[in-house]
């Protein structure tokens, strides 16, 4: 006897797409977010030569019919171009989470809350 299941009889054996569906809780796209986000800034991070470490990013997701709006909250090096890593950072975790999950993402709204500083806390422009 084989190691699958046989259809009871009578049943009529439905082809695989029309089985299911697999649904990705909001929370769930909401990390890959995240950790995208934080491999994206890993190679901003390391280039700018900042010494104090950023806060990890933070997401949000909403999820319907195939597509998943992203918020993002992160800090970003300082002195950078801003709006090139924002750019940089939202493409990369779009590509990222559509590959993953196989939605298509709409909008990747992106918050920096902190600048991180290339010379670390420690030394300051105006004494």
């Amino acid at each position: 006897m084989s190691g699958t299941a046989a259809a009871p009889a009578g049943a009529a054996v439905l082809p695989p797409a029309e089985r299911g569906a697999t649904v990705i809780p909001e929370k769930v796209v909401a990390r890959i977010a995240a950790r995208a986000a934080q491999e994206a800034l890993v190679k901003h991070t390391a280039t700018s030569g900042a010494r104090a470490k950023p806060a990890a990013p933070r997401a949000s997701a909403t999820v319907g019919g195939g597509t998943a709006r992203l918020g993002l909250t992160v800090d970003l090096p300082y002195p950078a171009d801003l709006a090139t890593v924002s750019r940089q950072v939202q493409h990369y975790v779009s590509e990222r989470v559509a590959h993953l999950t196989g939605m298509r993402v709409t909008e990747v709204a992106l918050a920096i809350e902190h600048l991180v500083p290339a010379d670390g806390p420690g030394r300051r422009r105006v004494r």
